[in-house]
């Protein structure tokens, strides 16, 4: 059989690396596609259409999953929010995959099988005060999964979307740098009190991938956060628990 391959979006660092790493030790051939260079991937910008083009050529007639993980982070009251900040915000978290998706998923359909695991987050679940263009791209990433399953399913391309609580990541290092918050904020709020690895992110994101595993998931928006979206407690009876 012929190896199968993978469309990994932001491979470079952070979650996308972990991504790639696990794909690639489950038997997938990986593409990164960053603005970084990454072994065996294209370099280019997931807001141009030209760039996602030639992730097109480089896959030919063959992928199986794409992983839209590429994105960026803004924290500011939503007051203060410059235009060209909103405008970028959109372009990359949600015009990216719609472009990656899109011209991938054409080649998924065209053979009826694939997957498209778009990196989401607790964000797209809930609303985070001063985050207000990531938590709407995040909401939208969200929309898009859903209703590409409801549209791709039966035609054999599956769609699901994962959302990971606060992931120690170079992202996450840039957001603190601001003194916008700490590791303990996190901590605390977090049931199983610890940040996301990107380890547990590519894990859910592996498993998603395999039709082995999860042939009849389709349209989920996962949480990977420890508990965060679930817990409805107050600061003095979580911690309490512990």
């Amino acid at each position: 059989m012929d190896q199968r391959v993978a469309v990994v979006t932001g491979a470079a660092q952070g979650i996308g690396a972990r991504v790639a790493a696990v794909l690639r030790a489950d038997g997938y051939e990986v593409v990164g596609f960053d603005l970084r260079e990454t072994p065996g991937g294209v370099v280019g910008d997931v807001t141009s259409p030209d760039d996602v083009a030639r992730v097109v050529d480089r896959v030919g007639g063959r992928v199986d999953v794409l992983v839209n993980n590429a994105g960026i982070s803004g924290i500011a009251p939503f007051e203060d929010v410059p235009l060209e900040d909103w405008q970028r915000m959109l372009a990359v978290n949600l015009t990216g995959p719609f472009l990656l998706t899109q011209a991938l998923g054409r080649v998924m359909l065209a053979r009826s099988s694939g997957s498209v695991v778009n990196i989401a987050s607790v964000a797209g679940l809930r609303g985070v005060a001063d985050r207000a263009a990531y938590n709407t791209t995040k909401h939208g990433l969200i929309g898009m999964t859903r209703t590409l399953a409801v549209e791709w399913g039966g035609r054999g391309v599956r769609v699901n979307a994962v959302c990971p609580g606060w992931v120690k990541t170079e992202m996450d290092v840039a957001d603190q740098a601001g003194g916008h918050y700490s590791d303990q904020d996190i901590a605390d709020h977090v049931p199983m009190g610890r940040f996301a690895s990107p380890d547990d992110i590519a894990q859910a994101v592996s498993f998603l991938a395999d039709p082995a595993r999860s042939g009849f998931v389709n349209g989920v928006a996962l949480p990977v956060d420890g508990g965060w979206t679930a817990d409805g407690s107050w600061q003095s009876l979580r911690l309490g628990k512990r």
